[in-house]
């Protein structure tokens, strides 16, 4: 039964882990999903697990939507050929950046208003550290902030058939304006990236003995270092503008730190210091909480865990059973010892019932 609310058919062109996870996601609805990709391996990978029929070229269709999943590079081009080859259908990319196309786009002399009013910019923001089709899942945009770019000439028809999309994804839509959109992913998204990169550099010349130390900190700073560069060169080409400024307060605070650093004991030194701890505390303090709620302090009850089968699992049963709801959970490795240290968040009126539960069941908690 199609539970869907597009009529479909869709075509998906760009058949990597967003393109074909949105034909998975639906197929998974009932809808016709057709797929196109100038790979021919990336288009049979998506056709093999079940994202789609491959668009053999000869037979016409009439898609009620097109979704162009491609690299930014490319993007606004592929949008530009699907308007003028499927006069009668909506367009949508899922670029993450949104700007940029839309200026290609108003450039391009074949496009007139028409043609432009069935065009919405979207971005969903979801992904994994995997890419390509095999990486897709049906499933990957469910619960996931979707943004609904329209611009000033998109019509109702167009912006309800790109919302519909969302929807049928299981997606959390959000309305933002171009720009505004691509000043936002450029602090959440882009900025990361690039400090996370840079950060990453700097380990091309440390000694193993020295990376022998690391913990879960210079991992989780370095995490998204290993994304894929050539995606990441394109966007920050195509997000220039928003990121640039946020670069540039980044390195007037690593010049303060460093002239301060440089002479630790001149008046106001340590103050200065403080200050720019204190900001980045504060800063933290203001990032959402566990399902976009307003930020709360959870507890940590930090627990000793056997690096064998089964004692994670054993332990998240025993938290279960005892009736106390798990926020969030961290795991780090000791260095050189079988054991993994295991971070559990809960409310901070829980901690201690939760202590004495583990404690009473042998678990080793460190307090």
């Amino acid at each position: 039964m199609n539970t869907s609310h597009l009529a479909g058919p869709v075509l998906v062109i760009g058949t990597g882990l967003l393109g074909t996870s949105v034909g998975l996601g639906l197929r998974a609805k009932g809808v016709h999903v057709y797929l196109d990709d100038i790979s021919p391996t990336a288009l049979g990978v998506a056709r093999d697990i079940g994202a789609g029929t491959v668009l053999d070229g000869h037979t016409p269709i009439a898609p009620e939507l097109v979704v162009i999943g491609a690299p930014p590079d490319v993007t606004a081009h592929l949008v530009a050929e699907a308007l003028l080859a499927y006069p009668n259908a909506i367009v949508v990319d899922i670029a993450s950046v949104k700007g940029s196309i839309l200026r290609a786009l108003h450039a391009d002399d074949r496009l007139d208003a028409n043609a432009l009013s069935r065009y919405v910019g979207t971005h969903p923001m979801a992904g994994r550290e995997k890419s390509g089709p095999a990486a897709a899942r049906g499933a990957l945009f469910t619960s996931m902030p979707w943004v609904i770019c329209r611009h000033e000439g998109s019509a109702a028809r167009a912006v309800k058939t790109a919302e519909s999309l969302a929807i049928d994804l299981g997606a959390v839509m959000h309305r933002m304006a171009v720009d505004e959109h691509d000043a936002a992913v450029a602090l959440i998204s882009h900025f990361p990236q690039a400090a996370s990169s840079m950060i990453a550099s700097r380990l091309l010349t440390a000694d193993a003995h020295q990376l022998g130390l690391a913990g879960n900190g210079l991992r989780d700073t370095t995490r998204i270092a290993a994304s894929d560069a050539k995606l990441w060169i394109q966007i920050f080409a195509h997000n220039a503008p928003a990121l640039i400024p946020i670069l540039t307060g980044m390195k007037e605070d690593l010049d303060r730190l460093i002239n301060t650093l440089d002479n630790p004991d001149a008046p106001g030194a340590l103050l200065d210091l403080s200050q720019l701890m204190t900001e980045g505390n504060a800063g933290h303090a203001r990032i959402p909480g566990k399902h976009g709620a307003p930020p709360q302090a959870f507890a940590q009850v930090t627990v000793v865990v056997d690096d064998k089968p089964g004692q994670i699992a054993k332990l998240l049963a025993e938290i279960g059973e005892a009736g106390i709801n798990l926020e969030d959970l961290r795991m780090e490795h000791s260095a050189g010892h079988q054991v993994g240290l295991v971070d559990v968040a809960v409310v901070p009126g829980r901690r201690d019932e939760l202590i004495d539960v583990l404690t009473g069941n042998g678990w080793k908690v460190v307090q």
